[in-house]
C-alpha cells in the first residue's frame, strides 16, 4: 500500500509552511502504520481521549476504548473486497496556536474481485482537530470520515 505525497498545498493563514508539513505527516504516517498493521504507531498519533466519527460506526468513538472496541470487531482479513492502496491527497490546513484544522480526501484501492471485476474505489473526505503537546508533536484529537464513494463493490458497467 502507498500513503500520499508528501505535503504540496499551500498552507492557510495562520499555517507555516513548517506546521503545515508537521500536521500532514501526522496523517501520512498513520495510514503508513495502517497499511503496516502497526496498531501502535497509529495510535502514536491519536490523543488517548480523541473522538472519531468512524465510517464504520453509527455513534461517536470516544477514546481509545471505543476505537479497540470497533477495531476487534471488524471481520478477519479475507472476508471481503482487498485493499491495495492507500491515498490521502489535496490537504488544506489551517493553524490556530497550537490547534490545527486539516480537510483531505482519501482515496482507497481494492484488488479486482475473484470473478476478475473491477470493484471501484472508496473515496472519503475527512475532516482532523489537532493539537500540539508540550513535546512539540501534533496530535489527532478528533477525526471526522465522510464516505462519499462506497468501494469494494463493481465498478457500474464494468
Amino acid at each position: 500500500m502507498s500513503s500520499s505525497a508528501p505535503y504540496n498545498s499551500a498552507a492557510r493563514p495562520g499555517a507555516s509552511p513548517s506546521d503545515a508539513e508537521a500536521v500532514w505527516a501526522v496523517i501520512t504516517g498513520m495510514y503508513e502504520a495502517y497499511a503496516a498493521g502497526d496498531r501502535v504507531a497509529i495510535d502514536a498519533r491519536l490523543d488517548p481521549e480523541a473522538t472519531i466519527w468512524d465510517s464504520a460506526a453509527d455513534g461517536l468513538l470516544l477514546g481509545k476504548g471505543d476505537l479497540d472496541r470497533l477495531r476487534d470487531a471488524r471481520p478477519a482479513a479475507g472476508g471481503g473486497p482487498v485493499e491495495t492502496g492507500l491515498d490521502a491527497y489535496e490537504p488544506v490546513v489551517d493553524v490556530f496556536g497550537d490547534m490545527a484544522l486539516l480537510r483531505y480526501w482519501l482515496r482507497v484501492d481494492f484488488a479486482a474481485a475473484p470473478d476478475g471485476g473491477v470493484l471501484r474505489p472508496e473515496l472519503v473526505r475527512n475532516s482532523v482537530v489537532l493539537r500540539r503537546g508540550a513535546d512539540g508533536d501534533w496530535r489527532i484529537v478528533h477525526l471526522h470520515e465522510d464516505v462519499r464513494q462506497p468501494g469494494g463493490v463493481p465498478e457500474p458497467g464494468a
